[in-house]
């Protein structure tokens, strides 16, 4: 996302010039509320040329009346134009005297009036100075474009009139600017939202594929190297390592057409089966205690989730030699998975760049689910990883994928 004074300054330039990459920003109804203010703007100038050419004016005074009309008109397109007005800065305060200037100078040199004479300045007040001082010098105007033709003679009916005018043609060019500029924020919000979805989604299947893949590829690698040291030896243990790796495999390819389609379940059950024989190929040896009962499904995938990814990292960065994964289910309908390992070094910091994305990830989707994830080495040399949950999902009752969203993904 751009910086603030670049999305909100130069909104309009932005939006146009990613519109050709693909953005859909330039759609119909921003440029429609362009064209309407356009269109507005243009009509009024039309009006106030029919009042000045209907004045008892000579030819070269309607002239210089007409020329100072279309400059005023020039300053409140710019006025009017966001990212013309941002490029102005704090010339805007100058421009906006010009356009004063422009509006009383007739009264001041010809003493004349006509309807819609400070419209131009009056929907400026509005547009560039702060509320309060913008709409006080707006009711200001107003009582001044009543007074004053009516001190110089003129009827009470078309005093009203050079006011209510002005008033009006003021508060339209307020009311439509305003308007094309929220138009624009509203798409321009929408194109963020839409990218923010991508670039989620984008996030969600890197992850999955490195929960999948990352794990599932350690677990062949370490079984087919125990496959290499048993095929001149233990031929029939080979064989059966062989059709363990093939059913690895297999589940992987079904795992990755499941993230391509969607949102994947996992069991924490089948899990623990599954570590229990990674780390037997490993050479960990494994003790189990398993007592989880009948969770919500969401609590399941995201424990399995802590487990799978408390394995992957105990193969990649540690020398375990043993390791203990305990499930306990608690009186208060909460669930407790911890996984100890021996091996672990205490100093160590994976840098590298496929090293994943930290178990701060993971502590992130318990607590969308109502629990917690801790972690650290203890006194006797061994790690210590322990999430716990409601078994029902607790605070977590809301959509698995909004936690993940919220994580970013797991990691190493």
């Amino acid at each position: 996302m751009e910086t603030a004074e670049r999305s909100d300054g130069t909104r309009e330039g932005a939006a146009e010039g990613r519109a050709d990459a693909g953005s859909t920003v330039r759609l119909p109804a921003p440029r429609l509320a362009r064209g309407i203010l356009l269109a507005m703007l243009l009509s009024y100038v039309h009006v106030i040329t029919i009042n000045v050419l209907g004045e008892d004016l000579t030819g070269t005074q309607k002239g210089w009346n007409l020329a100072g009309l279309a400059v005023n008109a020039v300053l409140q397109y710019c006025h009017s134009t966001p990212w013309i007005q941002r490029r102005l800065g704090r010339l805007k305060y100058l421009t906006l005297g010009c356009q004063g200037i422009l509006s009383y100078l007739p009264v001041v040199l010809l003493h004349d009036w006509w309807g819609s004479m400070a419209g131009f300045f009056a929907g400026s007040l509005l547009l560039l100075l702060p509320p309060r001082v913008a709409w006080t010098l707006y009711g200001v105007l107003g009582v001044g474009m009543f007074a004053g033709p009516l001190l110089s003679g003129q009827a009470w009916d078309m005093s009203i009139y050079f006011s209510q005018s002005s008033l009006l043609c003021g508060i339209t060019v307020y009311g439509l600017t305003h308007l094309s500029r929220v138009i624009h924020e509203l798409h321009e919000t929408r194109d963020e939202l839409a990218r923010m979805a991508v670039a989620q989604e984008r996030l969600r299947f890197a992850r999955d594929l490195h929960d999948l893949l990352g794990y599932s590829l350690s677990s062949i690698t370490l079984k087919t190297e125990l496959i290499r040291r048993l095929i001149h030896v233990q031929p029939e243990q080979a064989v059966d390592e062989v059709a363990e790796v093939l059913t690895i495999s297999r589940q992987s390819l079904a795992d990755v057409r499941t993230v391509a389609s969607g949102y994947r379940e996992m069991s924490l059950e089948q899990e623990v089966a599954s570590a229990r024989s990674v780390l037997g190929a490993a050479e960990v040896d494994v003790r189990i205690d398993f007592s989880l009962g009948p969770v919500d499904r969401q609590v399941d995938t995201v424990l399995a989730t802590v487990l799978r990814e408390a394995v992957t990292n105990l193969l990649r960065h540690s020398r375990a030699t043993h390791c203990a994964i305990t499930v306990t289910r608690f009186h208060d309908a909460r669930v407790r998975l911890a996984v100890v390992n021996d091996g672990a070094d205490p100093g160590h910091r994976d840098a590298s760049p496929d090293s994943g994305s930290g178990l701060g990830n993971l502590a992130t989707r318990l607590e969308a689910i109502g629990g917690r994830l801790t972690f650290g080495h203890a006194d006797d040399g061994t790690f210590r990883l322990t999430a716990e949950a409601p078994a029902g999902g607790g605070a977590g009752q809301r959509a698995l994928r909004d936690a993940e969203f919220a994580a970013g993904g797991p990691g190493a």
